[in-house]
């Protein structure tokens, strides 16, 4: 069975919990990912969620995800939702590494909160939200982890791939890809096993 990740608007200190949006938690020895722009300029990718793995331990019955730690997961999302201003857009179909990126600690004792802000000091992110996790089919159009992905044309070019981290449109967030869409962050079942999320790769499809 897959997960799905609902969510909750909250004024909860969420710090070291899972989220999605916000700021992320992580230890001093991962670095903020960022996406190199020119020789002198890169530009951070959008924080999407961090998920503490051992709140969703008791759904993961195949012991697929870790059970320990923390997952953070980081894109370019910042053109869909709403500023076509973005200067990094990687488009349709796979994306290249710099434009994504998915972090793990089994060690969380210590975090530090890796806070960016724009010119004017406002936050340069969304507003946090709680998740909560249950369980949903292999195949749904949830956003959820694991999983095959639910658009065919990405389940065929990655037939042998695990749906790590699905992402579906909410027009809550003004998140839209292109028409109508989905962003799959995928992973082959024995680097899932052996914890290598360095080899994730992502895929964007849209009608």
């Amino acid at each position: 069975m897959a997960i799905a990740l609902e969510f909750r608007k909250t004024d909860e200190d969420l710090t070291g919990r899972s989220k999605w949006w916000g700021f992320p938690d992580m230890p001093e020895s991962l670095e903020y990912p960022e996406v190199p722009i020119d020789e002198d300029y890169s530009d951070p990718l959008t924080f999407i969620c961090q998920i503490r793995c051992e709140e969703l331990a008791e759904l993961d019955t195949e012991g697929l995800l870790p059970h320990e730690g923390m997952l953070w997961f980081f894109g370019s999302l910042d053109y869909f939702l709403g500023n076509p201003e973005a200067e990094c857009n990687p488009g349709m179909g796979e994306w290249q590494a710099p434009f994504f990126k998915v972090l793990y600690s089994k060690d969380c004792g210590t975090l530090h909160t890796h806070v960016t802000v724009y010119d004017d000091g406002t936050p340069a992110c969304m507003p946090a939200e709680a998740i909560s996790f249950r369980k949903c089919d292999d195949t749904s159009d949830d956003t959820r982890l694991l999983g095959r992905p639910y658009l065919q044309e990405i389940n065929e070019q990655y037939h042998d791939y695990v749906s790590l981290l699905q992402i579906d449109e909410n027009d809550d967030w003004g998140l839209r890809f292109y028409d109508c869409g989905m962003l799959c962050m995928l992973l082959q079942p024995q680097d899932l096993e052996e914890r290598r999320f360095q080899y994730t790769k992502c895929y964007l499809h849209s009608f």
